[in-house]
């Protein structure tokens, strides 16, 4: 089950966290990983990973931001079966003290990254027959987060564009999912608790940790083996869907 021989998989921001613990299930399953990341240094590491462990992959450097140079990628790497629109930011701050070059800088990456890399995809998804893109959003989708106005802006136009191409492109046989993590330790994790509570990076670790009612923050593999499954065949009656992997956030956070 859930094998993903003979299939080309796209994913973005996959040169560490999330996207990295996707590309090598991926790879382990048997698909031909392309890596997309800004870091082309980090992303080629990950492919040096697969192939010692018998995977198949390549690294792209890229900016989901311009729109042109991932529409020359999709060209360089051809028929596509899977993408997962991964590559994203974060910004803390409320309304008021979002600047508008913040605001932009998380719209950029996040919703015109995840538009550019759909759009440089789709003629590829279509020439094959169909396909599966997957993004991933986030409980800021859904709930008010204190202080993530922009970052919680971007994933509900996440969540909004995965039930538009779902629509769109039921007909061609191109499914389009969605997950919404709750917090998920990674990397970016820590380097966000250093940098914004430097000095209280245990308190605030543990704080995040129990705003999940299970007590813990996810882990990267647990997002990969969902992520696995909405990519694979088993999953060919899902579409148009998102997918809270949270911890109980969502609906026993009371």
């Amino acid at each position: 089950m859930f094998s993903l021989v003979n299939k080309n998989a796209v994913i973005t921001g996959a040169a560490s966290g999330i996207g990295k613990a996707i590309a090598l299930l991926f790879a382990k399953q048997g698909a031909k990983v392309h890596i997309l990341d800004f870091n082309l240094q980090a992303a080629r590491e990950v492919v040096t990973e697969i192939k010692a462990n018998g995977g198949q992959a390549t690294a792209h450097g890229c900016d989901v931001g311009d729109q042109a140079a991932m529409i020359a990628i999709f060209d360089q790497i051809g028929n596509t079966d899977i993408l997962v629109n991964n590559a994203g930011i974060a910004q803390v701050g409320n309304l008021e003290n979002t600047a508008s070059a913040d605001f932009n800088r998380v719209f950029k990456v996040n919703v015109e990254g995840a538009y550019n890399t759909m759009y440089a995809a789709i003629p590829y998804l279509k020439t094959n027959g169909g396909g599966c893109i997957l993004n991933l959003a986030s409980i800021a989708a859904h709930v008010g987060l204190l202080d993530r106005f922009a970052y919680s802006m971007s994933k509900g136009a996440i969540f909004a564009m995965t039930l538009s191409v779902a629509r769109d492109y039921l007909h061609q046989n191109i499914r389009c999912n969605s997950i919404s993590p709750a917090r998920v330790h990674t990397p970016f994790v820590d380097g966000f608790i250093a940098k914004n509570y430097p000095g209280k990076e245990a308190e605030m670790f543990d704080k995040l940790s129990k705003s999940q009612p299970i007590g813990r923050m996810g882990s990267v593999d647990e997002i990969a083996a969902l992520a696995l499954y909405l990519c694979s065949d088993e999953a060919g009656f899902i579409t148009g869907t998102d997918y809270p992997i949270d911890g109980g956030f969502l609906t026993l956070n009371n």
